[in-house]
Formats: C-alpha cells, structure tokens, sequence
C-alpha cells in the first residue's frame, strides 16, 4: 500500500476579490480541507504553503491558530503546488510527522506574466524584444509543435471549448459561461495561433489539501485516495523552451521537463500512461494541454486531433481530461492551482465531484505542472 493519503481537501473560488487577503483566502481553503476530513487545525503535526506574491505564506497561522506547528514555505514556479505536496509527502514517508496540511494561495494582477529575463539565465535582448511575455512564450511554442506534428486551430478551439463546458459546471471556477469553438476561434488573436479564449487568466485564490500516513487514513475516512508520487524536473540542455538561451541546440531531441517527471512519477508509482482514467493537464492555453497530453505518456505526438474530436478527453470520454474547467476556466493563481488540480482528482475518485462527475469512478489520476523557463511537476494518484 502507498505511504500517503490524501484525506481532505477545500478550496476558495478562484476569480477576483478586490480588498480580500491572499491569506484570508487561504484560511478559507484550509479550513474546507480541514472540516473535509473531519479534523481541527490544532490536529496539524505540519505544514507546507507555497506562493507567488505571498512572501510568508506560514503568516496564515495567524488567521488559524497559533499552535506553534512547524511551517514549510515552498515556491517553484508554476510547479510551486506540487513541489509542496512532494515536500509532504517525503515528510511522511520519513517519518517525521503523520499528519499535515498542504495549502497554496496567491493574488495576481489581471494580464500577461513577465519579467527581467536575465533572472533566469536569458539575454537582455529577450526583454527588449518583449520575448519574455508568457503570451508570445505560448504562442511560439505551440506554433512549432502544430508545424512539427500537424495539430490544427480548430483543435486549439475545440479543447478551451470543452474547457469552458467544464468550468460551467463547477461552482468555483472562474469563467463558467460556455463558449462554442467558433466563439474561441473568433476571438481576438493575441500571439498567434492563440487567440484570446483560448488562455487562461492569471488571478485569485486558493486550496488545500490535508495528507496523512495510510497507516491511519482509515481513522478519518472510508475514501482514503493515496498519492502515490510526486516528481519534479527541470529543462535539461537543448531542450525546446523558447525563451531559454540553449534553445536552439538540439532542440529536436531533447526531452521536455514533463516528460522526464512524467517518467520519474510514473516509475515511481509502479503504474504506466496506460493506466490512467483521468487527468488534470497545465492548460495555461489550449496548446499547452495539447503538449502536455503527449508529454505525459497519454498519447503520442500527432494523435491530439483525433482523441479531441472524438470526445475523448471530455467528461464522458475515455480519458477525461481537466473536468473542472481546467486553468483556462479556473484562472490561475500559481501557487492553488496545483492542489486545485489535486483537488478535483480526489472528487472524481470519490465518486463525489456533481455535475461534472465522469462515468464510472476513476482509480487513477494524473496531475501536471509547467512553470516557465522550464520546471515541470507529475503526481500520481490512486484508489
């Protein structure tokens, strides 16, 4: 049996919520972790928070109790959620503590991310250029990919239009209003081939998982789900990631980060791509997802087209992927949307996510990360 459970989880809607804390949000999603698993704050052996803006995420202890629980700040990139969840995890399977909370929040301004290129090995021209902006980052990349293997537009449409059907049935997501692929494909074009519904929103909130030993899951729930691993990796030397100055070495053949943490989760699992029921994949735009679905192991490069179209990857395919709307529903506020991910695997498994519920219940999950310039997260979870 795998070492860790998860037990409980919770969430603050993601969206905008003008004079509303990171922290207080974060409470929030504590405390739904907490009461989902039938248990107290004050229960906590340890913690783990991570953020993009919230310097001190452990500053949440306030707003929960001060109980003098030791409290693990992480941040990674976009991967931020599952490097705090790895860190959990490790903290079990050593035996430190037996039971914690993992929590991630953040308040992003509306628009692209940039930044000063120069903090992540690139040169000045890139800024200068305006090649650090995460729109033109996306947009090239998925342009090389659909010139390398034949994905089409209509595909791009058709996954953030299954995307926003999604998000329509879940309460908390962003953006719940359905858009057809006509509506998604017409819509302003920002960096080609990605128009503007067809990208995710940098914004609001948080969630929270409560993890235990599986020694004890039992005590606190009949429908234990148990993470079986977590790994990360970052880009190795030549690999395609647009703004990086090894670029255009090798790029042909050089894996991707997803891919090698994709086979780390995997091996370390003891379970293969072929066993997956249901995926929560990185869609900071609908290209992404298209990527990732290959960099996983969940199909091969080129097969996108016709899984998309034939409604493999919706809630009633065979492959469900993103059921909650995804990033592109949901918004992304970095350091939650990775345990937002976990989250609705934990509801599908349990049988228990309404609505958007997928046929059957899936006995294994797979949830993804991608942060620019190149670090990538994979977690494995099972019934």
């Amino acid at each position: 049996m795998p070492d860790v459970a998860i037990i409980g989880v919770g969430i603050h809607r993601f969206g905008r919520f003008p004079g509303k804390p990171a922290l207080a949000m974060g409470a929030e999603a504590a405390r739904d972790a907490l009461a989902d698993a039938g248990l107290t704050w004050a229960d906590m052996h340890f913690a783990v928070g991570g953020s993009y803006e919230v310097d001190q995420p452990d500053a949440v202890v306030a707003e929960l109790g001060l109980t003098g629980v030791p409290f693990t700040n992480v941040y990674n990139g976009c991967a931020t959620a599952g490097s705090a969840l790895a860190l959990a995890s490790q903290t079990i399977r050593l035996g430190q503590h037996e039971i914690g909370l993992v929590l991630g929040m953040d308040k992003h301004e509306s628009g692209a991310f940039t930044a000063d290129p120069r903090e992540y090995g690139c040169p000045s021209w890139y800024g200068e250029m305006g090649l650090f902006l995460t729109t033109k980052f996306f947009g090239m990349k998925i342009n090389r990919y659909m010139h390398d293997h034949g994905i089409t537009s209509e595909t791009l449409a058709a996954v953030a239009a299954k995307n926003y059907r999604n998000g329509e049935l879940n309460p908390h997501a962003h953006r719940r209003k359905p858009l057809s692929p006509e509506q998604v494909l017409g819509s302003r074009m920002v960096n080609h081939p990605l128009t503007q519904y067809m990208f995710c929103s940098p914004n609001e909130g948080a969630a929270a998982v409560v993890v235990c030993s599986a020694d004890v899951a039992r005590r606190y729930t009949d429908t234990p789900v148990y993470l079986r691993s977590v790994a990360a990796r970052t880009r190795r030397f030549g690999a395609f990631e647009v703004h990086s100055p090894s670029a255009s070495v090798a790029a042909d053949h050089v894996p991707a980060p997803t891919v090698d943490a994709a086979k780390a989760a995997f091996e370390a699992a003891g379970v293969g791509p072929e066993d997956v029921d249901i995926a929560q994949l990185q869609d900071t735009d609908a290209g992404a997802e298209v990527i990732h679905m290959a960099e996983v192991g969940l199909c091969a490069d080129g097969e996108q087209n016709d899984l998309v179209a034939s409604g493999a990857t919706a809630p009633g395919g065979r492959l469900p992927v993103n059921t909650d709307g995804g990033l592109i529903a949901n918004g992304e506020p970095v350091g939650a949307s990775g345990l937002r991910q976990v989250r609705e695997l934990v509801l599908q498994m349990r049988g228990r996510a309404g609505e958007r519920q997928v046929a059957g219940r899936p006995r294994v999950g797979l949830a993804q990360l991608y942060g620019a310039p190149g670090v990538a997260a994979v977690s494995i979870l099972s019934t």
